[in-house]
């Protein structure tokens, strides 16, 4: 009888399931059946897999879960954007994950906390502060469960700092991205950050080289400590200069995300700010238009607004582009989805 916690099967190197298969006496090659059943064929339980024996499925059963969240509700958007809510343990572990298609990509954005502890003042994610971390295997459950054979990019722009819960976040991306789990190459591998220094710095060194995507989301320190709390703990100067770290050793082009708020950081004179920032760093910008949130004071920037943007941006030689807003009629915005479901008399975002 095994009394240790069953390990999440989603979180399983070929180092773990080799020592498996030896403790428990088995033939050296279950350990390369069992990380076929768990990442190939994502498996719900042993007893589907049908060329393990009974005698030997069983024993597997008592140290193995292969899932640990529940799905509470999925939302379908008219532009095909999926959204899951999922439950780990109760009501106050909640996490989304949501799948945008575009094209060819069907892009997984996934969540590494319960809830956010920056607290970005327009973002849904943080209101109720942070939750916890989740575990490696709770968010590569999120890329299954959103149907990981169609998965073709990853984005850690879900719930959560994703450097402050590096350890998880890292392991799951050396499951996500290795031949024997999901398979899905380090370029199409995004992790979003608010922009913490010394993480930057040491995710320069991690080994698989991901795409950084920095959340500046201000043109100077004055209106970003206004935006993002954290932002008091380093300078806009500190952060990109730790991403010009990133880039000389990996190679990879920093993005840098600007959400546009209607007269907060939507004007000219913030575009010509932002270009003289992307000037000192190689890069290119993700314009989002804003994806309202009820109760928060946030509004959703002109059309034509968010054009003289990018043309400021352009007329001075910055790559720019504007992200197509996805799944607005199901309030994609991170965090309204479970929002929502706490508190139903909130309406949905127009």
């Amino acid at each position: 009888m095994n009394l240790r916690n069953p390990q999440h099967a989603l979180e399983l190197f070929p180092r773990d399931t080799d020592g498996l298969v030896a403790e428990l006496g088995l033939p050296q090659y279950v350990s390369k059946q069992l990380l076929d059943w768990v990442y190939k064929k994502q498996v719900q339980s042993v007893d589907e897999m049908s060329n393990i024996r009974k005698d030997v499925r069983e024993r597997l059963a008592e140290e193995l879960e292969f899932r640990k969240g529940s799905l509470v509700k999925t939302q379908h958007a008219s532009d095909g954007t999926r959204k899951h809510l999922l439950e780990w343990e109760s009501t106050e572990k909640r996490t989304e994950t949501v799948m945008i298609p575009a094209k060819a990509r069907r892009t997984a954005c996934v969540s590494s906390q319960v809830g956010c502890p920056v607290g970005c003042t327009f973002c849904a994610s943080g209101l109720e502060g942070l939750g916890g971390n989740l575990s490696a295997g709770q968010i590569v459950e999120q890329v299954v469960s959103l149907g990981a054979d169609e998965i073709t990019n990853i984005v850690f722009m879900g719930m959560g700092e994703p450097l402050s819960n590096y350890q998880n976040v890292t392991r799951a991306i050396r499951i996500l991205n290795a031949p024997w789990g999901l398979g899905i190459g380090a370029r199409k591998i995004t992790v979003s950050t608010v922009g913490l220094p010394a993480a930057i710095e040491k995710l320069a060194k991690f080994e698989i080289p991901v795409t950084l995507a920095l959340s500046l989301h201000a043109p100077n320190d004055d209106i970003r400590k206004e935006l993002i709390p954290w932002a008091k703990f380093a300078t806009i100067k500190e952060i990109l200069k730790a991403c010009d770290t990133y880039f000389k050793a990996t190679g990879r082009e920093i993005t840098l995300e600007y959400l546009l708020l209607h007269n907060v950081n939507d004007r000219t004179a913030h575009a010509k700010e932002l270009a003289a920032l992307c000037k000192t760093l190689r890069c290119n910008v993700n314009l989002i238009r804003y994806n309202e949130v009820p109760d928060l004071p946030f509004e959703r920037p002109q059309t034509e607004q968010v054009r003289r943007f990018q043309e400021t941006l352009s007329s001075a030689g910055v790559n720019s582009h504007i992200r197509a807003s996805r799944g607005r009629d199901i309030a994609a915005a991170c965090g309204q989805l479970k929002r929502q479901h706490i508190t139903p008399s909130i309406g949905e975002s127009s």
